[in-house]
């Protein structure tokens, strides 16, 4: 099998800006099928689900490592996300369990604007995290989550994605944005 490269790059303008926007963890296999254009965009998800919005504020990083092996004819992305949540509360505690529980697909937002979904085909598991209070009286007191995922595809941006609604292309999807207090 040819696998031929299409297409060369130009070195972009200086205009990216490194973090993360937002978050919206959605419940394993709620998504439902997804359709990929011919960019391998996702251009529609088929399921009805609550995407729980998360807000960051640069506390967070989006990590994809690919990893290909000539040997075994295998090539995956395994998919990294570091996030710092500040402030201690019983809900957050809850809410943290329950992510650690499972296994979330993510959609990232990230400060370019650009949206993605993470473990897209097969979720994204909690592997480390903290809850702390800090030391120092300007500490973090808050959390701090890994999750990692593995898929055959780098995570794949999402058509039509708007700062205020990731969803926004995605015609057959029924979201609904969940925000918090």
């Amino acid at each position: 099998m040819a696998c031929l490269i299409t297409q060369g790059r130009k070195q972009p303008c200086k205009k990216e800006a490194g973090g993360l926007h937002q978050l919206y963890f959605i419940d394993y296999g709620l998504i439902g099928d997804a359709t990929l254009g011919s960019d391998d965009e996702v251009t529609d998800l088929s399921g009805t689900f609550s995407a729980y919005k998360y807000e960051m504020k640069g506390n967070g990083s989006f990590e994809q490592t690919i990893t290909s092996s000539r040997e075994n004819g295998t090539t995956f992305f395994e998919q990294k996300l570091t996030v710092t949540l500040t402030g201690l509360t019983k809900e957050d505690h809850k809410e943290i369990k329950l992510l650690s529980y499972g296994r979330p697909h993510v959609v990232v937002v990230d400060n370019n604007e650009n949206a993605f979904i993470g473990g897209l085909k097969h979720g994204m598991d909690v592997i480390s995290g903290t809850v702390v209070t800090g030391t120092a009286f300007g500490d973090l007191s808050g959390y701090t989550l890994e999750l990692t995922g593995m898929e055959k595809l780098p995570a794949n941006f999402i058509d039509g994605a708007t700062i205020a609604n990731p969803f926004a292309g995605l015609s057959s999807a029924t979201a609904t944005i969940v925000s918090g207090t």
